[in-house]
Formats: structure tokens, sequence, C-alpha cells
């Protein structure tokens, strides 16, 4: 079974495992102090983010809609691209949508676009009409030339006021009944035992910092689990302690009440530090990747100038790096991993969910990496609705906002270029979930911890994100066709030559040299011709 322990010296850790939950064992994230068994005078708490405001139900959220759409329908034409012919209707304006609806001569489907997504707008007016450029968070950009100069301001307005909300329980997965999926389902498909028992032969650990402060406290219970899981691996087993900080910025954590391990405290574990970059200097590298991506006037000299500055890359390689040690260290070494930053909850489930990619076969066939993306993402806290309130257009720059997650996809899309026959799964699905964690009909990314979740009844209000991708019309656009199980280890090249830029996510908007779906339709037809072919074949009798 699986042991799971929070000390006093408020880090959370695990054994024997490939991931654990970073939370506070009675489920509260943000307990009272006085009122925690786990608490201590000597040991404070880490300082957690505010919670997001919950807002009115539902019914109140209705009557709120209204109050704040202006104008409800214009005549507008919209330019979702350079490949798309424009799109001329009537534009009207929900609660949570924006729709188009074709005029009569045009066959077109019905536009829609979640208000969520927006991530900024522009407007201007020009004589008796308006233009609307909407920047989306999954990197579009969409421009509506709207008739009238008072329903243009209007509609703006109205966009504005109902993409910003700051209610979770008046967002659209709590109103969103998708036919053929019933409330509940593929929420709790996700056992955490039966990974943990699977892999009870390695030893992965993470946590956040020890909180040993200024006066370097020290903690006997977090002292004795470290020696205890060494005890319980091979004889003359090793630890190490990947620190993704710095060691100047692990030392000035010190005077904040965090810190690092001693080492005289800690016999037979030793810290490396592989310092990762989070928080606004991330987001300023997504952001100034994404400008140049959005350039198409640039020469090559300049892209390739400014792709090198932004840093997007060296951030992939940096933590693509950093999991590779952790994987040798478990795997070539047969050593003790414990990974920890600061809260825990960014570059530490970053390390070791691409660390698991690497070793773990199962993880990277759909299911496993659903499961992973569940356990060591969204149940271990990783907190969506700060990380990802805003994507690479937003004016707004608040420091809790990073696209880590990002990261994380990036990475993987790395390591199915490198091994193209390895993982089960393809773009596909790593586009769907960037698109999900920044905007969703569904629940799964809602909120910033499991008690902010319950306290908004998410599980029973809304649909799993997991149960849309599992439908068997849409698993064809998410499944790789030439994935062939692959026992052993993946160890990618993070050499410059070796990792690319993502295009099918950076570019796909501005310069698509041919739509993915379709080079993916492509692939599945010669499978299923092949497959039919080596079936009509006679077996040689014996």
């Amino acid at each position: 079974m699986l042991a799971v322990e929070e000390n006093p010296c408020g880090t959370v850790r695990s054994l024997p495992l490939r991931g654990l939950l970073n939370s506070c064992p009675a489920g509260v994230a943000s307990c009272p102090a006085s009122s925690c068994p786990f608490w201590s005078p000597l040991s404070p708490r880490p300082t957690l983010p505010e919670p997001v405001p919950l807002g009115p139900r539902a019914p109140a959220g209705r009557m709120e809609f209204s109050e704040l759409i202006r104008t409800g329908r214009a005549q507008a034409e919209l330019l979702s691209g350079p490949e798309e012919p424009p799109l001329r209707g009537t534009l009207c304006v929900t609660g949570h949508h924006l729709l188009l609806s074709p005029g009569p001569p045009s066959t077109a489907d019905l536009w829609l676009l979640l208000l969520r997504s927006v991530d900024s707008i522009e407007k201007r007016v020009a004589g008796d009409s308006g233009t609307i450029t909407l920047r989306c968070k999954d990197l579009r950009v969409l421009q509506l030339d709207i008739e009238g100069v008072e329903a243009t301001l209007d509609i703006a307005r109205s966009i504005e006021a109902l993409s910003s909300l700051e209610s979770v329980i008046t967002s659209f997965p709590f109103f969103y009944r998708p036919k053929g999926l019933r409330l509940g389902d593929a929420w709790h498909f996700h056992p955490p035992e039966c990974y943990y028992k699977r892999v009870a032969r390695e030893v992965l650990l993470r946590s956040s910092q020890p909180l040993t402060g200024p006066q370097k406290r020290r903690c006997a219970e977090d002292e004795d689990l470290l020696r205890a899981v060494l005890a319980g691996a091979h004889p003359g087993a090793r630890g190490f302690i990947v620190d993704t900080r710095s060691a100047q910025a692990a030392k000035q954590a010190r005077m904040t009440g965090g810190g690092t391990e001693a080492k005289a405290a800690y016999p037979g574990w030793k810290r490396l530090h592989r310092p990762l970059e989070r928080g606004r200097a991330l987001q300023e590298s997504f952001v100034r990747l994404v400008e140049a991506c959005g350039d198409p006037e640039q020469s090559m000299d300049r892209w390739l100038s400014r792709l090198e500055g932004c840093r997007w890359l060296a951030h992939v390689k940096e933590a693509l790096s950093t999991a590779c040690l952790a994987a040798q260290g478990m795997e070539r070494e047969g050593a003790c991993i414990l990974v920890h930053g600061a809260e825990g909850r960014d570059s530490t489930l970053l390390v070791t969910s691409l660390a698991q990619l690497i070793l773990d076969p199962l993880s990277r066939t759909i299911t496993g990496f659903q499961e992973l993306v569940e356990r060591e993402w969204i149940q271990a806290g990783h907190p969506f609705q700060l990380r990802c309130a805003h994507s690479a257009f937003s004016h707004a720059r608040p420091k809790h906002e990073a696209p880590t997650f990002l990261l994380f996809l990036d990475c993987v899309w790395q390591l199915g270029r490198q091994f193209p026959l390895s993982l089960e799964f393809g773009e596909g699905l790593l586009l769907a979930l960037f698109e999900h964690a920044y905007a969703s009909p569904f629940g799964t990314f809602l909120c910033n911890s499991e008690k902010e979740r319950c306290l908004c009844e998410v599980r029973t209000r809304t649909h799993s994100l997991w149960s849309g991708l599992n439908q068997l019309k849409e698993q064809r656009k998410l499944r790789n066709p030439l994935y062939v199980l692959n026992p052993l280890a993946i160890w990618p090249s993070v050499e410059p030559q070796s990792l690319r830029l993502w295009q099918g996510l950076f570019l796909r908007w501005t310069r698509p040299p041919e739509s993915s779906e379709v080079a993916w339709e492509k692939v599945w037809q010669i499978v299923i011709e092949r497959e039919k072919t080596e079936g009509s074949q006679p077996t040689a009798s014996t």
C-alpha cells in the first residue's frame, strides 16, 4: 500500500511511488493552523494564494448574464485566418458564447466561440461600422467587422465583461450538458493505488521545500521518513534530492521560512540543484515566442534571432534534462529520487511527470497518460485557475500566471517526435489538453486545488474532460496509428538540433503547411488499408 505522510515541516512526501498528492491529509489545502493536527508553532505552514471566488450558485448566475449583455445581436463578418474565407451573418452574444449564424446563401455551419477562450480584445470604429479583434487563449486571432458604431462598442464591452467573470460556478462547465455523457462519468477511473502498486519497486518522491527558516529548524519526522525510504530500498541505496531552484534561490528562501535539507540531517542523500524557470520569466518567454510566430513579414535571420531570444526551447531542454537526470538515477543507479522546488506545484510536477513518461511504458498509453495528468497535475494541486487565467495575448501580467503545463505538453511532443512509435497518443491529444487547460466546457481543469473543486461540487455538477475525449468518435483524432508498445525507457536527445519548435501549436493558425487533421486522416487510411491487405492474405498451411 501507499504510505503518505505530511510532517510538521510542511512538506508532503510518500513512498514508494512515482508521485503523491501534495495536499492536507484531510483534503483541506488551507485549513486553519489552530485546528490542523500536523501544525505546530515551530513549523509554520506555507502561505497559499487566495482562493478562487466561488460566486453565486448557477440560477443567480443566469440573472447576471443578462445585465452584462448590452447588445444581443448585430450583422457582422468574421475573418478567422488567412486560409479561411470570410463568413457573414448575424452575430449573437450569450452568457457563455459568441455565435455567428450565416445568411441564407451560405451553407456554412453555425460558428461558435466560448467567451472564456478570449484572451484580449481590441476595438476600433470608422464611419458607421467598427472592427473587433479577438485574440484567443488557443493563439487564434479573429476579426469581426460589425455594422454600427454603437453595436460594435456594446458588443466589445459585453465580451470583455463575460470573458473575465471570476465566479467559478457561473462558468460554462456548470451549464454544459452534452448528449451521450452522464454527470459523474470518468471522474473516478484513476485510482492511484493501482499505479503505486505497479511501480513500487522504484522510488520517486515529490514534495514542497522543507520549512527550515533562518533558524535552520529540523524535523525529526521528515528525517525519519527519508531514512526509511533508503532502508526500504536495496542494500547500500543512495538518495538524490533534485532541487529545481538554484542554490542561491534556495538559500534566500530561508529568509521567508523555506530552505533546503541539511546534509548532516539526511545521511545518504545528496542534493543536486537544477534550476528551472517559473512564474513571470516563463510567461514572458511564452509571450515573446507567440509574438515572433505571429509576424509573417520578418526575415529568416530575424525569425531565428527572435526564436533564440525568447528562450522557450531552452526551457524545454532544461526540463527534459532534469527529468532525464531523475530517471537515470532510478533506472541506471537504482537510487531513490526526491524532487522539490518551493511549493511543489509547478516545476516539481514537470520533472516527476516527464520522468515517468521516460521510464514507464504504460504512462505512454492514452489511458496511462490521462492518469498521469490527473494524478501528477490535477490531484497534486497545480493551480490551473491561476496559472492559465490568461494566455500570451493579455495585457495584464499577474504574477501567478505561468505556462508550466504548456511546457510539459511541449516536452511530451518532443518525446513523441523523437520516438514516433512509442506513444499511443499523438499531437491531437496534446493540443486538446492545451486548449481545455485555458478554456473548456468540461470541469477537469477548474479551480486550483482539490479543496476548491470539492467546495464548487465540480465532480457532481460538471462533466469530466476524459469522458469526452474517450468517446469512440474522438479516439481516432487522438490515437497514434503507428504505435507499438515499447517496454524500454526512452531517452530523449536534448541537443539543439534535436529540439524543434512545436509548429502544430505555435504556427497552426498563421502558416499551416497542411491541416494536421488531414495528414492524420491520411496516415489512418494507410494503416487501415494495410491491415485489410494483411487480413485478406491466406495463411501458410503447416
